[in-house]
């Protein structure tokens, strides 16, 4: 893993459960925007790949299918609730192609759509100390905004050192997400067992390079 990412805590119980249960983070300096040329036709060559039969075969392909193991572990149905990267081809077969929706949105796009890894952004001024993995605990809310959600104990999510951030494999919580004010982010991604590290670290390299690239 790069020297520039940080692994995250994970829960004693979780851990057991799941031995190979890895979350990794990164902070980069970046603000949000509409994105350039570069970022834009970087999406239109992805769209490109992304078909029908292509849709059809990423379940079966090994990164998908090892999160969509993971789903079922903890109790996520992934026909329903699809994964990171099945929703992705979901999206650009709905739409006809990846649409951009700012500098951020298509940097993580990108990870995801190369890679199948999912990357996550949060307002890094937002955060306590580092990202961990745990269950929610009994009247804990999600994010720290004053019309927070209740959460339902037991609930894996990522939290840094304070309070629940957001559920996993969920958007950010309320009060962490990415605004106009952000000027530095928390990247994450969650790796399961089955995905191998060289993937993860790929992701996050991409996101660092299509931000750079803006």
């Amino acid at each position: 893993m790069s020297d520039e990412a940080t692994a995250g805590w994970i829960d004693p119980e979780i851990a057991a459960e799941f031995p190979e249960l890895r979350l990794w983070s990164l902070r980069l300096e970046a603000t949000p925007g509409r994105s350039g040329p570069g970022l834009r036709e970087r999406l239109r060559g992805l769209s490109s790949r992304f078909h029908g039969a292509h849709a059809i075969k990423l379940r079966t392909d090994p990164i998908p299918h090892a999160y969509r193991v993971f789903f079922r572990h903890i109790g996520i149905d992934p026909d329903t609730d699809r994964t990171p990267v099945e929703a992705a081809a979901l999206d650009r077969l709905v739409q006809g192609g990846f649409r951009s929706r700012g500098r951020i949105e298509d940097a993580l796009l990108i990870a995801v759509a190369e890679t199948g890894v999912p990357a996550w952004a949060l307002d890094d001024a937002t955060l306590e100390g580092e990202l961990g993995i745990r269950p929610a605990t009994d009247g804990e809310q999600l994010g720290r905004a004053e019309l927070a959600d209740d959460l339902r104990p037991g609930r894996l999510v990522v939290a840094d050192e304070r309070s629940p951030v957001a559920e996993l494999f969920g958007d950010p919580a309320p009060g962490h997400a990415v605004t106009s004010a952000t000027t530095a982010l928390r990247v994450y991604t969650v790796q399961p067992a089955g995905v191998p590290t060289i993937h993860v670290e790929e992701a996050l390299w991409l996101v660092t390079e299509a931000l750079e690239q803006g």
